[in-house]
């Protein structure tokens, strides 16, 4: 065999399938239809979802959900790279955003209200459906992230699994009666840490090279 055709062989045999960024691309897209598919099926929007559109609380909890999404996407591509190191200090964006909302939460409404604002009505099928409807966007995000090579697999994992919460929440804020500050920040925190948590445990198993 020539040498340039060696040459060029050796290449083509050491170039991954995907491009890393093009395989998490179509790993979120595979997942939101996944998670989409199973929301409908299974939930649904609340009975007065149009009318919330209109408060602020409701919306509030889909700029938490999105921007959790979107800051564990950015730091799931940069920890897809070998010689990453830090820049996961964008994930503290939400806790801030959401820390800001608890306090205003707090003033503005009767401190008798609180724990009825804290314990909600749903708060089981929260911790319940969010990771139900994260399990399939997480394991396709993982299985993309195969296509890199990240240095730590375990904290990819669990970044990873932050990516996938954040879509499954964003659904599952559709279909939630509660939209206190107080009930997010702890229901919807416990359910996304458990699919973090999931990520973090995976991740070392299928991300290892």
């Amino acid at each position: 065999m020539r040498t340039d055709r060696l040459i060029a062989t050796l290449a083509a045999d050491a170039k991954p399938a995907m491009a890393p960024r093009r395989a998490l691309l179509y790993a979120i897209l595979a997942g939101a239809c996944a998670a989409a598919l199973l929301f409908f099926a299974v939930l649904g929007p609340r009975p007065d979802f149009m009318h919330a559109l209109s408060t602020i609380r409701f919306d509030f909890k889909f700029v938490l959900t999105v921007s959790l999404g979107l800051s564990a996407l950015a730091v799931t591509l940069h920890l897809a790279r070998p010689e990453a190191k830090g820049g996961a200090a964008i994930l503290l964006l939400v806790p801030a955003m959401l820390a800001v909302a608890l306090v205003l939460e707090l003033v503005n409404i009767p401190a008798q209200e609180w724990a009825a604002r804290w314990i909600g009505h749903n708060a089981r099928a929260c911790m319940v459906n969010i990771p139900m409807l994260a399990l399939v966007p997480l394991v396709l995000i993982l299985l993309a992230l195969r296509q890199a090579a990240p240095a730590r697999p375990a904290l990819s994992g669990a970044v990873a699994g932050l990516l996938a919460a954040g879509l499954g929440a964003s659904f599952y804020a559709a279909h939630c009666p509660d939209d206190s500050p107080l009930f997010v920040a702890t229901w919807y925190t416990i359910a996304i840490g458990l699919v973090s948590a999931l990520g973090a445990f995976l991740g070392p198993r299928l991300l290892r090279w």
